[in-house]
């Protein structure tokens, strides 16, 4: 059966392993806010033969407004809103009335039980998650016919209230979805389907400005530039994409501005921060539990990424930015917001000619092809090798320290074979040239490596260009290996 479902074909395995079980099923499904959790369930179980129930919290709803919610989604669902129900008092009585229209079902027939943003529906004293935890318990795990699918963007709630539970709910999951945002090929086929049909480059530059979010994705014009489409969704009155950043960070999260805080630290350093680097960053940031889990709660939300970096121990850690739009934001749309030049109509289009675009769009790259390193591993005929992914960096220890300059190394993959590749990343909008300089300086790089890390592993260079490298005397001398935007646009 077709579902309408663009990609997404691991997580289709998953909810038709759970559709066909013969058991009871309890699953959580986890995502960054607008990655298409609700999409994905809803286009799946309502192309079944079943039962599909849904009910959405209500972001800052009173218990009441909740509970009446539940209320006619029972009468719709059940009597196609033909039948007034009493509205119950609280969620014990609720999910009661559930279960004995469930109990009224003819024998055999599936039900899917969808809370949507359960975070919002779990308020303070609502008693959702005990009741929850009473009829999971108590009779729902009990009757084949039942999935109950929980759903939430805020993923670090979800995994600390149901998949990591202490109380009740402690091991009654069965299956997970963290669900992630499209990749490279899943972005252009996606837009394909609306009928919008870009070149790879084209869909590169959209990806690093709003990264694989369908919702983002959806506001892209047919007949448009990828350039002409950033500027109406980033810089106009009326874009998607202009004041998206408050609203996120007010849905996902209660005090959010210790999250923006680290947000906007880490924003300044695109190659990443430690803990203590990002605490001195600000004098609103204080070390201790609550900074950590402010940290974990942006990386479970898919906002920044922690990595610790070759040859480091754990507490090595750096984070970085991961989401594409949030570094866009910050370095492009708020400082047009101030000064309040977005009406113009080629905006985009001339910065996107500047020095800064350049810098920008480097970094950009290189966090787009950190999330496509297995497309990386694959093309370079990895698919069997063990490897582990890393980056590298050195800072001279003092003035009199001949490598006064220091040396990042962007990606390198770490092989069980006696090798390691050192990748260097390169957006360029034609073929790259290595000239004499920059042979100079990757030659430096890999000296550097070898004596600091002392690994004795074959180095590999590796070329990460978006086309490709023009072949001369540099690149045959340093045996460069190419990796060009094509391999990373490979479908699985």
């Amino acid at each position: 059966m077709r579902y309408e479902i663009v990609g997404r074909k691991k997580e289709i395995q998953k909810l038709e392993e759970i559709f066909s079980s013969k058991e009871a099923e309890f699953a959580a499904v986890y995502g960054r806010r607008r990655v298409g959790k609700t999409y994905l369930v809803e286009r799946f179980f309502k192309a079944k033969p079943c039962i599909f129930f849904g009910l959405t919290g209500l972001k800052d709803g009173q218990l009441s407004t909740q509970l009446e919610l539940f209320t006619r989604a029972v009468a719709e669902t059940f009597y196609k809103g033909t039948v007034k129900i009493a509205q119950p008092g609280r969620w014990l009585d609720a999910l009661k009335l559930l279960t004995d229209r469930i109990n009224e079902l003819p024998r055999g027939k599936k039900i899917v039980l969808f809370f949507d943003e359960l975070p919002w529906l779990a308020t303070r004293k609502s008693g959702i998650l005990q009741a929850i935890d009473y009829y999971w318990n108590t009779q729902w795990s009990k009757n084949p016919v039942i999935k109950l699918i929980v759903c939430g963007s805020a993923a670090s709630w979800i995994l600390e209230e149901i998949v990591y539970a202490k109380g009740g709910l402690h091991n009654r999951i069965t299956a997970r979805i963290h669900l992630m945002p499209f990749t490279l090929a899943e972005s252009r086929e996606y837009l394909a389907y609306r009928g919008i049909n870009l070149s790879e480059s084209q869909v590169l530059e959209l990806y690093m400005v709003m990264g694989g979010i369908p919702h983002y994705l959806k506001a892209v014009s047919v007949g448009l530039s990828a350039a002409q489409n950033i500027n109406n969704i980033c810089f106009q009155p009326d874009g998607l994409l202009l004041d998206e950043f408050d609203g996120l960070f007010t849905s996902l999260f209660g005090k959010y501005e210790v999250h923006k805080e680290i947000i906007r630290a880490l924003a300044q350093h695109p190659q990443g921060l430690s803990r203590d680097e990002i605490l001195k960053q600000s004098r609103r940031l204080s070390s201790g539990g609550t900074f950590k889990e402010r940290l974990l709660e942006l990386e479970e939300a898919g906002f920044i990424g922690a990595f610790i970096p070759y040859g480091y121990s754990r507490k090595g850690t750096y984070y970085r930015i991961t989401d594409e739009y949030t570094i866009f934001y910050l370095k492009w749309i708020q400082p047009a917001r101030r000064k309040l030049i977005r009406d113009s109509p080629g905006y985009w289009e001339s910065k996107s000619q500047t020095q800064a675009w350049k810098t920008w769009a480097g970094f950009a790259f290189e966090s787009v092809c950190f999330k496509h390193v297995n497309k990386i591993a694959n093309a370079l005929g990895l698919g069997v090798i063990s490897k582990e992914i890393g980056s590298w960096r050195y800072l001279p220890g003092s003035k009199g320290d001949r490598h006064r300059d220091g040396a990042q190394i962007d990606l390198l993959l770490d092989r069980s074979d006696g090798v390691i590749n050192i990748c260097e990343i390169k957006h360029y909008n034609k073929k790259f040239v290595i000239d004499k300089s920059y042979a100079r300086e990757l030659r430096r790089k890999l000296e550097l490596f070898n004596e600091q890390t002392k690994t004795g592993k074959q180095l590999f260079l590796t070329m990460i260009t978006t086309h490709g490298l023009k072949q001369n005397e540099y690149s045959g001398e340093l045996a460069v290996k190419e990796i060009t935007l094509k391999d990373l646009f490979k479908k699985d």
